[in-house]
C-alpha cells in the first residue's frame, strides 16, 4: 500500500488529487489548516485527516509525527498548498506583507514540509515528491507567445512558482533516491485561480488533478527533476 500526504487539500486541486489517489488505492493523508473543513473533505474522499499549516514549523512537525506514529509510513509527498494575494480586482497585492506571505506559503512551505518529511520518505521503497507549480513560473512558457502564461502578468505568484521550479531541481539533485518533479496543473476553476470557482473560466479541479495524481503514482523508473503537464514535459 502506497501512503501519500497532500498539503492544502481540503478543497480544489488538493481535494480532487486526494480523491483520485484514494480511488487508485493509496492511503491518503489529507492535510489542511482548518480541522472542520479538513475532516469533512477527508471523510468525503475516503482519506485520513491531519492538521497541517505549512507556514508553521510546529504544525508541520506535529503532522509528520502523527503520520510516523500511525504506522502507515510515507511514500509520496504532494506539496500542493499555495496562495495568491489579490489587491483590487485581479491585481496582485504588492505590499511587503502580502509578498512575504505568498513566498512563505508557496516556497518556504515546501522546504519546511519536505525537510520534515525526508526521514519518512527515505524509509520508503519508492519515494516520490510532487511540487504543484504553474506555467506562470516557467521562463520558457512566459516567453512562448503560444502559451497563456506569456500574456498574463503575475509578478509575485509567478516568481514564487519560479522558485518552486528551482527547489524541484535542487531537491532532485540532492536526493537522487527520491523522484522529485514539478507539475503545471493547467488553468483551473479554483478560488486561487480567481474568486468563485463556479464563475471561473478554467477547467474543473478534477481534470487538473489528473496530472498531479499521475506524477504521484510514478514507479521506480519514473522521471525526476522534471516539470510536467498534461501533454508531457514542460520547459523550465
Amino acid at each position: 500500500m502506497t501512503t501519500t500526504l497532500i498539503t492544502g487539500a481540503n478543497k480544489g486541486l488538493g481535494k480532487e488529487t486526494a480523491r483520485a489517489l484514494v480511488a487508485a488505492g493509496h492511503t491518503v493523508w489529507l492535510g489542511a489548516r482548518d480541522e472542520t473543513r479538513g475532516r469533512a473533505a477527508a471523510d468525503e474522499v475516503g482519506a485520513r485527516f491531519v492538521q497541517l499549516d505549512v507556514t508553521d514549523d510546529a504544525s508541520v512537525a506535529a503532522a509528520v509525527t502523527t503520520i510516523a506514529e500511525s504506522g502507515t509510513g510515507l511514500d509520496v509527498l504532494v506539496n500542493n498548498a499555495g496562495i495568491a494575494k489579490r489587491g483590487g480586482g485581479m491585481n496582485e497585492a504588492l505590499d511587503s506583507a502580502s509578498v512575504l506571505e505568498v513566498f512563505d506559503t508557496n516556497v518556504v512551505g515546501i522546504v519546511r514540509m519536505t525537510e520534515a518529511a525526508l526521514p519518512l520518505l527515505d524509509a520508503s521503497a519508492n519515494p516520490v515528491i510532487v511540487n504543484v507549480s504553474s506555467a506562470l513560473g516557467s521562463f520558457w512558457a512566459t516567453h512562448e507567445p503560444s502559451r497563456p502564461a506569456s500574456h498574463f502578468v503575475s509578478k509575485i505568484y509567478g516568481s514564487s512558482k519560479a522558485a518552486v521550479s528551482m527547489l524541484t531541481v535542487q531537491y532532485a539533485m540532492a536526493h537522487p533516491g527520491i523522484k522529485v518533479n514539478a507539475v503545471e496543473p493547467g488553468i483551473t476553476a479554483t478560488e486561487l485561480g480567481g474568486g468563485d470557482p463556479g464563475s471561473h473560466p478554467g477547467r474543473p479541479a478534477s481534470e487538473s488533478a489528473e496530472v498531479v495524481a499521475r506524477m504521484a503514482m510514478i514507479d521506480a523508473d519514473g522521471p525526476t527533476g522534471t516539470f510536467q503537464e498534461d501533454r508531457g514535459e514542460l520547459g523550465w
